[in-house]
């Protein structure tokens, strides 16, 4: 840092405003990232792991892979008494049928696109339904199929087996639901109701009997009786019912989906495009979360699972008695899929092809991840539960044991700057095994590190990988001898410290002379929090109050912005040279605010240049402070107010008065003059030229006087600095 041994008294106070990262840490303080909550870990990836409402890994259920259909979609499944499973596909119209060992056979091709529901009957026939130009085939387990119902409706989006072994079949773009029992039945004698919606979207069958209905676009859950009577069960603040689940106790869960997810706009069924839009949407939300780490001095607000404003899809769960709760909702994360379990639901989501469990009360759980888009449809039989995936389409089988091993890897942390790594550590129990690996591009690539030697010890150990803005760790968890579940992952927390940057002046400002600057009454911190080694803003102790403008004759403030990458607090100094001079002197240094009030007092008239020195010293171990500099424009301080004088002597002739004057200014130039006659109001006058803009300017004055006697004419000039200078003369008439 510069220094000078002439310091110039001055009435300067100043004001630091420094700009702090998201994620600031102070140069000479190690940065703990700390993976402990729920959000968080939905950001990274999980493989075999589950996160459960609370934030913890634990391992997840066996996750196998049954079938491969090769297809882009599955649309909808169905399972018969026998175990195997039905898998109808897009954009092929394919429907499958997989074996409870996995075997699968392709039973029957449509000639439409897609088979976009399915239904078992009571012998073993399945019934398909297939949009566009819907039908309903009947397709027997030898593989004959047949037209069983075409009721002339361009989509057919659900199907039910009702109790008595007829058929419902929910359609669009018409709303029609309609009761089949026989093959080849007419439309016009099976039409059950004619909805006031567009889609029948989905369709469930309760424990009583009762076909339940949801429809889009009024997201209406209605109970269908045998003669046609619809009745209102639920009016969702969604536009769609995409899918309903019945649960053994005669409830029933609706999965609703707001008009920005729903697969009905533009009346096909969801697309690669729809699963992307949402997948975009919960990178927003993830990108936002992520840029409020460490910034917030105040827990940001948790909303209730009932307020659904800006609910992307969500999950009603509509009793026996008539009542209903909100089980889930969610921003970001687009659901296609529901299913019944015990005191709660699964939902399958685009949100990296995963499942999460959901409790009555609203605890969820990611309970699996799979490598697709999405998990299209979801069907269980007895302790089995079957999961459909689109992009590609599988079909994958999970129970209650779980695997032995599973891993999860963490999202990427940017550091801001490059870093050196301490130590890793983590909350937990069971074998777990923690590695990292670095690199200076936001996504691990090959530039990336190779993953580190093994961590073990849940204490800490040395993280070995190279320095690197970026990090990520990855863990995996096996399962303990004879208790595989046993392994638990709670809380991982990595030190890093980053590199030292100088703080940076952005800008300098230079305010009109006369205004000075005043720090206004700042917010008083508590000296036991720097005591205490904790950051002001997590106390919301961050506003900085601006100054107040004062007049001051002949002042010149300087104002600045300031920067510090790491976050470290920045102290500056104010030096100064004259136009004619190289050598800058100091004016005032140990100063934490952004402006400075230069008193015209202090310095002579001319053109000064100022510096502004940024350091980092009050955060950073002597000899490790970095500073820098910026230089100001040109600034002309003027004290001295313009010399008027007389020429010659003033004149009056009847009731004009005569009088000319020179205005001189020695720095700077003359902007301005008025004129009182007698004690009068001050009018502006123009100089001989016309225009006031030199250092010498002559004002030649005609004025009117009334009344015999003395008469007093006052002249005074304004230069460009706001300095002022006077003169009066006295005629006689």
């Amino acid at each position: 840092m510069l220094k000078s041994k002439r310091i110039f008294p001055s009435t300067a106070t100043l004001l630091l405003v420094t700009c702090f990262p998201s994620n600031a840490v102070l140069a000479g303080e190690p940065a703990i990232w700390q993976m402990s909550s729920r959000s968080e870990l939905l950001k990274g990836e999980a493989r075999g792991v589950s996160v459960t409402d609370n934030g913890a890994l634990k391992l997840a259920p066996r996750f196998d892979r049954l079938f491969d259909t090769e297809q882009s979609y599955v649309w909808s499944t169905a399972v018969d008494s026998a175990g195997n499973i039905y898998v109808g596909t897009g954009h092929d119209g394919k429907l499958f049928r997989v074996a409870p060992n996995g075997k699968g056979t392709l039973v029957y091709k449509a000639a439409e696109l897609d088979v976009t529901a399915l239904a078992v009957a009571r012998d073993g026939a399945v019934y398909a339904a297939t949009s566009p130009d819907g039908r309903v085939y009947r397709v027997a387990p030898d593989g004959k199929a047949e037209v069983y119902f075409d009721p002339g409706d361009k989509y057919i989006w659900s199907l039910a087996v009702l109790n008595d072994g007829s058929l419902a079949v929910g359609t669009g773009d018409n709303g029609k639901l309609y009761r089949v029992r026989t093959a080849a039945a007419k439309p016009e004698s099976s039409l059950l109701i004619s909805t006031n919606q567009t889609q029948v979207m989905s369709l469930a069958v309760t424990k009583n009997g009762d076909l339940i209905a949801g429809t889009d676009p009024g997201g209406l859950v209605l109970r269908i009786s045998s003669d046609g009577k619809a009745f209102g069960l639920y009016d969702a603040p969604l536009r769609e019912i995409h899918a309903l689940s019945a649960a053994p106790d005669g409830s029933i869960y609706a999965l609703a989906l707001s008009d920005a997810a729903a697969t009905t706009k533009s009346a096909v069924p969801a697309t690669a495009a729809t699963t992307q839009t949402a997948e975009a949407a919960t990178a927003a939300t993830i990108s936002t979360d992520e840029s409020t780490i460490g910034a917030t001095a105040q827990p940001t607000p948790a909303k209730s699972r009932n307020d659904l404003s800006s609910a992307r899809s969500a999950v009603f769960h509509i009793l026996a008695d008539g009542g209903t709760d909100v089980v889930w909702n969610s921003s970001s994360v687009t659901a296609f899929s529901v299913l019944a379990v015990t005191n709660g639901v699964l939902v399958g989501t685009s949100d990296k092809g995963r499942i999460y469990s959901i409790s009555d009360d609203g605890r969820d759980t990611l309970l699996l991840q799979s490598t697709e888009g999405q998990i299209s449809a979801l069907v269980a039989r007895g302790a089995d539960t079957y999961a459909a995936s689109s992009n590609q389409g599988r079909l994958y089988h999970f129970g209650e044991p779980v695997v032995n091993e599973g891993g999860y890897e963490s999202p990427v942390r940017d550091t801001k700057l490059v870093s050196s790594w301490g130590r890793i550590w983590w909350q937990g129990r069971g074998p777990i095994e923690l590695q990292t690996r670095s690199g200076n591009s936001d996504r691990p690539d090959a530039t990336w590190s190779d993953w580190s030697v093994t961590y073990k010890d849940a204490s800490g150990s040395q993280i070995t990988s190279p320095r690197a803005r970026f990090i990520q760790w990855r863990a995996v968890l096996h399962g303990a001898p004879g208790r595989s579940d046993e392994a638990r992952l709670e809380d991982v927390s990595l030190a890093y410290l980053p590199r030292n940057v100088a703080p940076e002046v952005l800008s300098i400002t230079v305010l009109p002379s006369g205004v000075a600057l005043q720090q206004q009454l700042q917010v008083q911190v508590d000296p036991n929090i720097e005591a205490a080694g904790l950051d002001a803003s997590l106390f919301g102790i961050t506003a900085q109050v601006p100054p107040r403008r004062v007049f001051q004759r002949g002042a010149r403030s300087l104002q600045w912005q300031g920067e510090d990458r790491n976050g470290d607090t920045i102290e500056y100094a104010v030096y100064y040279h004259s136009s004619n001079e190289t050598t800058f002197r100091l004016l005032k240094d140990h100063i934490r605010e952004n402006f400075y009030t230069v008193d015209g007092a202090s310095l002579a008239d001319g053109r000064y240049v100022f510096k502004i020195v940024a350091s980092d010293a009050p955060d950073n171990p002597p000899g490790t402070a970095l500073s820098s500099e910026r230089i100001s424009e040109p600034v002309d301080l003027d004290n001295t107010p313009p010399t008027i004088r007389l020429v010659n002597s003033a004149q009056i002739a009847g009731n004009h008065a005569r009088a000319v004057f020179d205005v001189d200014d020695s720095t700077g130039r003359i902007k301005r003059a008025d004129v009182s006659i007698d004690g009068g109001p001050w009018h502006e006058v123009f100089p001989d030229d016309g225009i006031a803009d030199s250092q010498r300017e002559r004002y030649s004055l005609d004025v009117l006087v009334s009344g015999p006697g003395e008469h007093t004419i006052s002249l005074r000039a304004f230069d460009n600095s706001n300095n002022v200078g006077s003169i009066s003369v006295v005629v006689r008439q």
